[in-house]
């Protein structure tokens, strides 16, 4: 594809190899912010356009020898929502899990010389909480619909048809709903100054804040893989398009 600076960084995300580890690098936001143009993107990351589009030249020059594993535009939406569910769904609860007592943990310890933790901490337990009812709805409403549009997609048969009247408004509420989460990911970036540990930080405040960093990154991916692919194919997929 062309790669020039009007390009909607989605697009870039989805057809240009490595770009989604290069946006993650240079803090471009590729997920909920993705619509964008590169060049309004790069301007909040406060970085150069045309550096950045040397870049994606470049991984797109280095990787054209190698072949992807998965092209996520066209395997079966049953395997893309397998994929979303094995790799990311089981992976954010378990660190969900593994993070709340661990910030108790590193805050008990630390509020007086840092009390952002507190914030931190707070901001936490609410991305938590939203993240697995999102999770939730995906898994017992929008997910299985998906499914159901697939298989009927392949034997030739009719449509299932949705309490919710179309793929659309389940849709237009989880991506709201990755808004959300993005701004929270936003104020634990913010609040950490990076993920930076402080030098008298011990190893549990050192874990937290990768761990922190970890989960970040793998949201990242998982909502890109919703937003940009999964969500645009189903709703072309039942409008028969």
């Amino acid at each position: 594809m062309s790669i020039n600076a009007t390009t909607a960084v989605r697009d870039l995300a989805i057809e240009v190899p490595g770009a989604t580890r290069l946006f993650e690098k240079l803090g471009i936001d590729y997920c909920c912010g993705g619509a964008r143009p590169l060049t309004e993107a790069c301007s909040t990351a406060g970085i150069k356009v045309d550096d950045v589009v040397r870049s994606l030249e470049q991984a797109t020059a280095a990787s054209s020898e190698k072949k992807e594993d998965r092209d996520w535009r066209v395997e079966p939406l049953t395997a893309l929502v397998s994929y979303i569910l094995d790799m990311h769904h089981a992976f954010d609860r378990e660190e969900l899990a593994r993070l709340d007592p661990l910030l108790t943990k590193v805050a008990s310890v630390y509020r007086e010389s840092h009390p952002e933790l507190v914030e931190i901490h707070r901001v936490f337990i609410e991305l938590k909480q939203d993240l697995l009812n999102h999770m939730m709805k995906e898994e017992q409403v929008l997910f299985p619909y998906i499914i159901q549009l697939q298989e009927a997609a392949d034997r030739g048969g009719a449509k299932p048809f949705p309490f919710f009247g179309t793929v659309r408004n389940p849709v237009s509420m989880m991506m709201l709903e990755h808004d959300t989460v993005g701004d929270m990911l936003r104020q634990i970036r913010e609040l950490s100054s990076n993920f930076e540990v402080p030098s008298e930080g011990c190893v549990s405040y050192r874990t937290l804040y990768e761990a922190l960093e970890g989960l970040e990154r793998d949201l990242h991916t998982h909502i890109h893989l919703e937003n940009n692919l999964l969500f645009p194919r189903a709703v072309t997929m039942e409008a028969g398009d």
